[in-house]
């Protein structure tokens, strides 16, 4: 279907690839850490100095560094809008937050990358209530689940983190020592 209709008949570039004879390299210890990183970069949507900034808070925390790394990301505000259902991806919720859709505790926050703290509401913007993205939402978010370290009022779409969370609490398959050992050297 995505391969377009030449697909369908035995010219298919696709399907006759050949592959190439020999043997196909091993990827060194060190490329599996870069390989985790980058999956973790991308997952979050965030560019490599900010990430660095990000780890080096990790390491200066008590704790294991990769359970640390992962809260801090997982702390984020567009993070916290996608995973209350405000958004259906990260880069949405990174758009709405940026364009000033997003109240954190009842001031409008541009900065996507602000960290959330217990306590904190997350709610929209009076104005934005308006749009037409708002009312879809109203309908949609009663099939949405929400992790456990937060809470949802679904009738007025105000969302509050009950607790910080936890690296089981997380969800993500990603190897936090691996990306420990590729900034360790």
């Amino acid at each position: 279907m995505l391969k377009g209709s030449r697909c369908l008949t035995p010219k298919c570039a696709v399907e006759r690839r050949r592959r190439i004879p020999g043997r196909r390299r091993r990827v060194s210890d060190r490329g599996l850490q870069l390989i985790e990183k980058q999956k973790l970069r991308y997952a979050y949507g965030v560019l490599e100095r900010q990430f660095k900034r990000v780890f080096a808070q990790a390491a200066k925390q008590q704790g294991i560094t990769g359970d640390n790394l992962l809260v801090l990301l997982e702390r984020r505000l567009d993070n916290v809008v996608y995973r209350l259902g405000f958004a259906d991806s990260r880069a949405q919720a990174r758009q709405l937050v940026q364009q000033g859709h997003i109240l954190l505790n009842g001031r409008k926050v541009s900065i996507p990358s602000c960290l959330v703290k217990e306590g904190d509401t997350i709610s929209w913007k009076e104005k934005s209530t308006k749009t037409e993205y708002y009312k879809q939402l109203l309908e949609n978010i009663q099939a949405k689940s929400i992790v456990s370290w937060l809470s949802l009022d679904r009738q007025n779409l105000v969302g509050q983190a009950i607790s910080l969370p936890t690296p089981d609490e997380v969800g993500t398959e990603f190897d936090g020592k691996a990306v420990v050992e590729y900034y360790s050297r």
